[in-house]
């Protein structure tokens, strides 16, 4: 599959910081002609790919969030990397539900919302490296 554009973005870690990773990866992905649903679902998904990285990663402390995206034919893909505190199980990590912040009110349900917005999502995470976010979009012809 031949990439058609590509770009990265860095930004710290900041709350306010979602906002602002949704909306520039979503008006960079306009140039596949989206629908709006199609914007909709990746501005959900990166929206929950940095708050893990927000809340989980850093746990409110300042870090790096690295944001790729690459645009094929008829598709997106987005890479959201976080270098904080990372986890053992992915597996559970995924789960519905799960959180790693009980005592916050936390609903655990960030990975399953990625997935239902994305045709594909994978995860690789080491503790005490980071997290590694990639989710793939094939848009409507």
């Amino acid at each position: 599959m031949k990439m058609d554009n590509y770009c990265k973005l860095t930004v710290n870690s900041a709350t306010k910081i979602e906002s602002f990773a949704r909306s520039t990866v979503a008006a960079f992905c306009s140039m596949l002609n989206p629908t709006l649903e199609e914007v909709n679902d990746i501005k959900t998904a990166v929206s929950e790919a940095v708050n893990n990285c927000v809340v989980h990663a850093y746990g409110g402390e300042d870090g790096a969030i690295d944001i790729e995206v690459e645009l094929f034919e008829n598709c997106v893909q987005i890479c959201v990397r976080d270098y904080g505190c990372g986890f053992d199980n992915v597996n559970e990590a995924m789960q519905p539900f799960y959180t790693s912040k009980p005592h916050e009110e936390r609903s655990g349900m960030g990975f399953t919302l990625m997935q239902a917005f994305m045709n594909e999502v994978e995860v690789v995470s080491r503790k005490g490296e980071g997290t590694t976010v990639v989710m793939r979009k094939t848009f409507a012809c």
